[in-house]
């Protein structure tokens, strides 16, 4: 499952957030790469225990808790606190699968990567490449959305970032564990819930038949979800 989430932070959040990050001191990515990770990556990243990073990073998690497709899609239990990546002069990440496990540092927090998020924080024509291109059962699709918009994909499925030959690529990325672990039933949950929310909003969330899917939903989620 790969969804775009448009507009997740408005024009004043994404101002708040780069105003926060554009002024930090950033180091190298690979303070929180795993063994596989360390031998494809090449960027830059904020330090996931600096104020900009923290400050910034409450201002996307404020933001996801308002949005009903991020909910609908991801079912949230626990959300890796986001962090911050810049990428320019050649920089890539090559092909990679996300660790099963994150671990904030110094706190013993700890999330299981069912999905991984990016924030895109910068205008798609103000650097060339940086594509983040995410290999699925159908087929390799490449992202790049307007500053604002987020994707969210699967942290089991291999993907890369592109060369960014242009400009600078600014972004947030973090993970989160589902309330339900197998991708393929939260797929099927999020079709539901969507296909429920258009039928009832054409004939009526009162109708009988509309009443009846949502307890399907309901009840599949309490079968398959962990608290």
């Amino acid at each position: 499952m790969l969804i775009a989430i448009p507009d997740l932070l408005d024009a004043a959040a994404l101002a708040s957030v780069r105003a926060l990050i554009d002024g930090a001191s950033w180091a190298d990515g690979n303070a929180t790469s795993g063994h596989q990770s360390a031998l494809a990556k090449n960027n830059m990243q904020l330090p996931e225990e600096s104020r900009e990073a923290k400050e910034a990073g409450r201002v996307i998690l404020e933001a996801l808790g308002r949005n009903p497709l991020f909910i609908a899609a991801a079912l949230p239990l626990k959300i890796f606190p986001p962090l911050f990546n810049r990428y320019g002069g050649g920089q890539a990440f090559g092909t990679h699968v996300d660790n099963a496990v994150r671990i904030q540092a110094g706190t013993g927090f700890r999330v299981r990567s069912d999905l991984s998020m990016t924030v895109f924080l910068e205008a798609p024509e103000a650097y060339d490449g940086g594509e983040l291109t995410v290999e699925t059962l159908f087929g390799v699709q490449q992202v790049k959305l307007p500053a604002g918009h987020a994707v969210l994909y699967p942290s089991s499925s291999l993907h890369r970032v592109e060369p960014v030959t242009r400009g600078h690529r600014i972004a947030s990325f973090f993970w989160m564990q589902s309330m339900v672990r197998d991708d393929n039933a939260r797929q099927l949950l999020f079709d539901l819930d969507s296909s429920v929310q258009q039928l009832g909003g054409r004939i009526g969330h009162d109708d009988a038949e509309v009443i009846r899917l949502t307890g399907v939903y309901h009840n599949l989620l309490r079968r398959w979800a962990d608290s």
